[in-house]
């Protein structure tokens, strides 16, 4: 039963899009809703402004008519959704083979297992039907004096902005970061405009975000500002990163290396701003003074968090002051003994040391010298042990931040490049090979 009702319910979702008119039967309708507001008797009513923002939004769905995106080829064709194409090629889009279907006024793109996956609107109905529609939707908000209507008119707007965003990510797809960045802009500014008036702070960093992927800085900025001042950082601080890299690209340095250093404040974790921070201030005369200072200030604001000695350490070691750099790991983990990150930063700073002498190793033409740097390798590889391990101790199997898979496949690595030095090495090596497999 549950398999039918299930089965039913695709069937209904088909129908009700297979219910959608066609691009010739939404034009009549358009003209006859602007007909009515243009008419004094009607355009006074919010259902004329609400009917014309409606048929303007049916005339930007006309060309994707029934399709529907995830849906495999064979599907589409059982429902009648799908119409022979005029033209056949074969594209790339970031690594990725398409078969690309074109159509008198779409192309659409099918993947591998024959799944529609992007829809490429070539032939709009209206060049801007959803502008068309927002700008009703304001009017209708204007002439709802009482307010009857208001929550409507919200959901179409917030709709009108959804639409504009995944039309923008489609371009992001088809490599147009450009065009997808305008788009989302245009979805950023249909949350702000009134009666809607609720800023998304996600359109707003997309929007940021894809400007400066495009190479336009100057919006990146606009956009990455904003966000912060409607107080969106992104979920880990990315948004001081990448508006900092902005000001860089605009000669704005100062601007950059303060931003940088507020992000630092709240998210001292964020090794994008550690980078910034490291490749500004180590570049400088006297930089890695000013840099330890304010590590030092963010440890004096917030004593308890492991991540920041765990900066510290990155510093240290970037400066090649190993034993102040251990120093600094093994205090985060004297913070916080039972989270796995500051056993992860000791572990992987282990590795990073043990893996720099495996190069020099190789690069050496001295026997002697290179048998050297091979202990001093394989004694930094067993270092890293304990703390990885204890990190993997205190990480649930499904852990995604960071992934226990991860930190298990490493051990493995490191097990299999010590196998020679002991048979327990070996033993564990099997151990986490068959934990990776079971």
């Amino acid at each position: 039963m549950k398999r039918i009702l299930i089965a039913l319910v695709m069937l209904a979702t088909v129908q009700a899009a297979y219910a959608q008119k066609s691009p010739e039967a939404v034009r009549k309708s358009v003209d006859a809703a602007k007909a009515a507001a243009e008419n004094p008797k009607k355009n006074t009513k919010v259902a004329t402004w609400t009917k014309l923002a409606s048929v303007y939004m049916d005339a930007y769905d006309a060309p994707v008519g029934n399709l529907l995106i995830n849906t495999p080829k064979m599907q589409l064709e059982q429902f009648g959704m799908y119409k022979q194409p005029l033209a056949v090629e074969q594209v790339e889009i970031d690594g990725a083979y398409f078969r690309k279907e074109i159509h008198a006024d779409k192309a659409l793109y099918f993947d591998g297992n024959d799944v529609l996956r992007i829809i490429e609107v070539t032939k709009p109905v209206y060049e801007d039907a959803l502008a068309e529609a927002l700008a009703a939707y304001v009017k209708a908000a204007e002439v709802d004096v009482k307010g009857s209507k208001i929550a409507d008119i919200k959901g179409g707007m917030s709709l009108i902005a959804q639409k504009y965003y995944l039309a923008g990510m489609d371009q992001y797809s088809l490599g147009d970061k450009a065009k997808a960045a305008g788009l989302v802009a245009k979805a950023a500014a249909a949350t702000e405009t009134a009666p809607l008036s609720a800023p998304d702070t996600l359109y707003t960093y997309y929007a940021g975000l894809l400007y400066q992927m495009s190479g336009d800085n100057a919006n990146a900025k606009t956009y990455l500002e904003k966000c912060l001042d409607i107080n969106y950082y992104e979920h880990t601080g990315n948004v001081y990163p990448n508006l900092a890299d902005a000001y860089f690209a605009l000669n704005e340095e100062a601007k950059a290396v303060e931003t940088l250093e507020a992000g630092f404040v709240k998210f001292p974790e964020n090794a994008s701003i550690l980078v910034g921070l490291i490749n500004h201030y180590l570049a400088k005369e006297g930089g890695e003074e000013k840099l330890l200072a304010l590590i030092g200030k963010a440890k004096a604001t917030m004593p308890d968090n492991a991540s920041i000695y765990s900066v510290e350490g990155d510093v240290y070691k970037r400066l090649k002051d190993y034993e102040k750099a251990e120093a600094a790991y093994r205090e985060g983990i004297a913070i916080a003994p039972n989270a796995p990150h500051p056993y992860l930063s000791l572990g992987g700073y282990f590795l990073d040391l043990g893996s720099e002498f495996f190069t020099k190793a190789q690069d050496t033409m001295d026997d002697n010298e290179y048998m050297a740097l091979m202990k001093e390798y394989e004694a930094m590889y067993i270092k890293s042990l304990e703390p990885l391990e204890k990190a993997v101790s205190l990480m649930a199997d499904d852990s995604v931040q960071p992934n226990k898979a991860d930190i298990v496949n490493t051990l493995k690595s490191v097990y299999f490049n010590l196998r020679n030095i002991a048979p327990e090495y070996m033993d564990k090596y099997n151990y986490y090979n068959d934990w990776l497999n079971k």
